[in-house]
């Protein structure tokens, strides 16, 4: 049976309880786990232990022979010392691999954790030597596709509660930067109190987005062909660029359309239930959004704008078109909004 991966919560769960290995490789795109990691590990120690037996390291400035030298010490007056090599994506991979020969066979009173935060680690000894012996975890950019999850469960471990148009407002304003979302959603648990439902109102309230005219609200426009509410976003979003990125934008409409497009040919699109399980809702709100925009859009309606929101995209980075960005979202909006739905094939 293969070894479950690590996750960041299965991680803080042994080092919660005290279930120490000698050597831990933190890695990847997302700094933020990363970070939080490190936050654990630099509290192992107690105060009096850390004086003699904790040691930060800066991979540009330390060979590899000489972190295997602390690593091999006894601690002083502790169980055990703990070792951090930080900046590790700093270094070439075959200095980085160096490593494997200490790892192969670590000290039992030493944890090192080696760090390679924004990169993956480089090195097939090394890392073959820390899975046999270590913890390998890898640390990956959150998707679009699983931030409302990451979301709602950050929210939930808060104790609040959350709306879906609160956790896609979200979504679509902060990203997929985890350090910029947790910290919203803190000044969302300080604002409310546990126990609190965080609201559209709530994030309009206490992060400063609109919510009357944000991408969540632009898609249910767009899903039931409201025509003057989808060009009152549109003119918001020119006013305030700064907060309605339409790199973004265009990308929520995308994957309204794709999406919508594969609700068409689920393999029982009647059944709501069925339809949920295949799409992976979490929410009948979401369903419902789908089923109204069903009634507005045929698939070969469909099709023909997951084009043109292609050609858009094409366009808004200078290939073809001399028009301003707000220009051509607005030219591709009409375009959605009156798709006659003409393929050729």
């Amino acid at each position: 049976m293969a070894t479950p991966a690590v996750t960041y919560d299965s991680l803080c769960r042994q080092l919660a309880t005290k279930q120490y290995s000698p050597v831990y490789l933190l890695h990847g795109e997302e700094g933020y786990y990363i970070d939080a990691l490190v936050n654990r590990f630099e509290k192992i120690l107690t105060e009096e232990e850390r004086e003699f037996n904790f040691h930060v390291l800066y991979a540009p400035e330390v060979e590899p022979g000489a972190v295997m030298d602390l690593c091999m010490q006894y601690p002083m007056m502790a169980e055990r010392q703990v070792v951090i090599l930080k900046e590790a994506q700093a270094i070439p991979s075959a200095k980085l691999n160096q490593l494997h020969r200490y790892v192969a066979s670590p000290a039992d009173t030493t944890i090192l954790v080696i760090c390679c935060r924004g990169a993956q680690a480089k090195g097939k000894e090394l890392l073959a030597a820390v899975k046999a012996k270590g913890v390998n975890f890898e640390s990956r950019k959150l998707s679009d596709y699983n931030a409302p999850a990451v979301i709602s469960d950050f929210i939930r471990s808060k104790g609040l509660k959350a709306e879906q148009k609160a956790l896609e407002m979200l979504r679509d304003y902060v990203g997929t930067d985890l350090s910029r979302l947790y910290n919203e959603i803190d000044k969302l648990t300080t604002a409310l109190g546990a126990g609190a439902t965080v609201t559209a109102d709530a994030v309009e309230r206490n992060i400063g987005m609109s919510k009357d005219y944000n991408n969540y609200e632009l898609v249910d426009a767009l899903a039931v062909k409201d025509s003057a509410k989808v060009f009152r976003i549109a003119e918001y979003f020119k006013a305030n660029p700064k907060n309605n990125p339409l790199v973004v934008s265009a990308s929520v409409v995308f994957s309204f359309f794709a999406d919508l497009l594969a609700v068409y040919y689920c393999p029982d699109r009647s059944n709501d239930a069925a339809v949920m399980a295949e799409m992976k809702f979490k929410s009948s709100y979401q369903l419902k959004r789908y089923r109204a925009a069903m009634r507005y859009y045929n698939p070969f309606q469909i099709i023909e704008i997951i084009a043109a929101i292609r050609r858009y995209d094409a366009m808004s980075k200078g290939v073809g078109s001399r028009q301003t960005d707000h220009q051509l979202f607005r030219d591709l909006l009409f375009h959605i909004l009156t798709a006659p739905g003409n393929i050729k094939f």
